[in-house]
C-alpha cells in the first residue's frame, strides 16, 4: 500500500564518506603567538557532529536508501538522466522537483529517450510548457512509492501527476512493467533510488499520456 496516498501534485546519489580527521597542531612563533594546523580537520555542525564529506557516484546503486541530494541532484549525479534533466529545467519543473515533496519518480534514462522516434526529443523541447510539461508529470506521483509498494499494485491504475493514469503489471517473478495511455509497456529496471525529498525508480522507456 502508498505510504501516502496518491493525487495530483508532481534523476546527485551520493554516497557519503566521513572527513579524514586531523589533530589540531599549535606552533609557537618567535613572538610568542601561535597559529594553527587545520588542513585536516574536518568541518563541525553547531553541535559539535561531525560533518560528512559526500562524492557523487557514477551509478545508482540499487537498494540505496541514504540519501542527502534531492530528485534533481540525484539524477545529476547518476549521469545516465541527462535528457531528462534537460527537459526538467526546460518544462520550469526543476523548483518544483528540489521542493520538500516527497515525490516518486519513474525516470527514463538516456537510451529510452534515444529510442523515441526521431526528432521527439526536439519536437518536445519545443513546447516546454505543453506536450513536455504533460510527458514529465505523466511519470511522477505524489507521496513516496516503494518498490514494495508497487509491486501490490498489479493490474491497477495509478493516477500521475499528469492527470492521466499508468498501469502496474507485476510478473511471477516479481519484475514489474507499466502500461501507458498508448498501451507502450517499459520495465523498471532500477528500483528504491532515494532522494531527500522522494524516490527514483529507473525505466527503459519513456511513457507517453496519449
Amino acid at each position: 500500500m502508498y505510504k501516502r496516498p496518491l493525487s495530483l501534485a508532481l534523476s546527485v546519489l551520493v554516497v557519503g564518506a566521513l572527513a579524514a580527521c586531523g589533530d589540531d597542531d599549535s606552533d609557537t612563533s618567535a613572538g610568542g603567538e601561535s597559529t594553527e594546523t587545520t588542513s585536516a580537520a574536518p568541518a563541525t555542525t553547531s553541535g559539535g557532529a561531525t560533518e560528512e564529506t559526500m562524492a557523487p557516484e557514477e551509478t545508482m546503486a540499487p537498494g540505496t536508501t541514504a540519501a542527502s541530494g534531492d530528485i534533481v541532484d540525484t539524477a545529476v549525479g547518476a549521469g545516465s538522466f541527462t535528457t531528462l534533466v534537460t527537459a526538467v529545467q526546460a518544462a520550469g519543473l526543476e523548483e518544483t522537483l528540489r521542493s520538500e515533496g516527497p515525490f516518486t519518480v519513474f525516470a527514463p534514462t538516456d537510451d529510452a529517450f534515444a529510442a523515441l522516434p526521431p526528432g521527439t526529443v526536439d519536437t518536445l523541447l519545443e513546447d516546454p510548457t505543453g506536450a513536455l510539461t504533460d510527458v514529465l508529470t505523466y511519470h511522477a506521483v505524489e507521496g513516496e512509492v516503494l518498490a514494495a509498494d508497487v509491486t501490490g499494485l498489479d493490474g491497477q491504475s495509478v493516477p500521475t501527476v499528469n492527470g492521466a493514469s499508468i498501469t502496474v503489471n507485476v510478473g511471477d517473478d516479481g519484475s514489474v512493467t507499466l502500461t501507458d495511455a498508448t498501451g507502450n509497456e517499459v520495465a523498471v529496471v532500477q528500483t528504491d533510488v532515494d532522494a531527500s525529498n522522494g524516490v527514483i525508480h529507473v525505466i527503459d522507456g519513456v511513457l507517453l499520456p496519449a
